[in-house]
């Protein structure tokens, strides 16, 4: 062995490549789907920290002393999400006053499609009182599902302010440890310059998102309103939150202000009404805003965000779909700027070079020392 020469990394061939690849993601996937109870949370907390850095950093430039800088910054955040909390259940305590209204609409309702069904399609009372019965059961069933991921979220939603303030409190240390852990010194300019891209990437997606929130709400008040629709502020603001789900917020956001169309309005034009407008509003939504204001700021193509909400969807739920796009963005940071990753962070882009800037593997030093 001359003293030149360099070991040599051990080459597989795809054959056997393939499978180790594929396993190391069975592994992963399944080890995020076990512990995405903790996994999860410290995740959200990681993006709300990020979210709220500036405040701390202009606390800190005020001369805030640090400790106080963060709490103030905690608190903040804590008081703008509980806020949006109170002026929903200020609206749902008002619309539970309706409920006797409801039900007795829902009742009529219910005996007129019953005496349509039967003298239409010759359905028996008996059949019919089936259907009815397995349907209702159904819908305890869901309620009950639902009514426990609330409990679980509202545990978590305790825990997310002390993980935020422990991100904030740790996080030179943090930055430290994966610095080392990904160059092995103290300092690397790659790994600062792949965080600080990180940082800035979920900034601007998240920022994307409010805006297309925000505007999402506007237009789902303003229809509601000029249609009449009593609690058009409530709903058009739940339906612009439960828009930031992918799939099934959508069709949640458009169930919630049929429904009371049709409880208050008599007819079925408002409701028809109602959901032409809502349709127009996704569109505009999926084919404008989302692609000019939230897409643009992750780079990610639309077959792989689509299947990054799937897999995150089978991983973690809700949760899991929401985390799935800013995760990606983050992959396609790290494998820009790393030569034998750089085809994958191609793949995921939508441009037709990689974002990141080249960096060669070998210092140029190295090389000339070598020569």
């Amino acid at each position: 062995m001359t003293p030149d020469s360099q070991p040599r990394e051990l080459q597989f061939p795809l054959y056997v490549k393939a499978p180790l690849i594929l396993l190391g993601l069975a592994l992963l996937v399944l080890t995020l789907h076990l512990a995405s109870s903790i996994i999860f949370p410290l995740l959200f907390a990681a993006i709300f920290a990020i979210m709220l850095h500036p405040v701390e950093q202009w606390l800190l430039r005020r001369r805030v002393p640090p400790l106080l800088a963060i709490s103030l910054t905690v608190v903040l955040g804590v008081a703008v999400v509980m806020g949006l909390l109170y002026f929903i259940y200020v609206e749902a305590v008002e619309l539970s006053d309706q409920a006797p209204m409801f039900k007795k609409k829902l009742a009529a309702t219910t005996a007129q499609l019953h005496a349509w069904l039967q003298q239409r399609f010759g359905f028996s009372d008996q059949k019919l009182q089936g259907w009815m019965s397995e349907a209702s059961a159904k819908a305890t069933v869901l309620l009950g599902g639902s009514l426990t991921v609330a409990s679980g979220v509202l545990l978590e939603a305790v825990l997310l302010p002390v993980y935020i303030f422990l991100l904030f409190l740790y996080q030179k240390r943090l930055v430290s440890f994966l610095t080392q852990v990904f160059s092995g010194q103290q300092r690397d300019r790659n790994v600062a310059e792949v965080l600080s891209e990180s940082k800035a990437a979920i900034q601007s997606y998240m920022v994307g998102l409010l805006i297309e929130g925000s505007i999402v709400a506007a237009l789902n008040v303003g229809a509601l309103f000029a249609l009449g629709v009593p609690y058009a502020l409530l709903l058009g603001v739940l339906g612009a939150l439960f828009n930031f789900i992918p799939y099934i917020g959508g069709v949640i956001a458009i169930a919630m202000p049929v429904l009371m169309a049709f409880v208050a309005k008599d007819g079925y034009t408002t409701p028809l009404l109602v959901v032409a407008v809502y349709v127009v509003i996704q569109f505009i939504d999926n084919h404008y805003l989302i692609p000019r204001i939230v897409a643009s700021k992750i780079k990610i193509n639309a077959l792989v965000a689509i299947v990054a909400v799937l897999v995150g969807n089978a991983i973690g739920g809700v949760a899991g779909m929401f985390l799935a796009l800013p995760i990606v963005a983050i992959l396609k940071i790290v494998f820009d700027r790393i030569d034998s990753l750089r085809p994958w962070g191609m793949v995921l882009g939508d441009e037709e070079t990689p974002r990141g800037r080249k960096v060669n593997p070998v210092k140029p030093e190295v090389k000339a020392s070598k020569q």
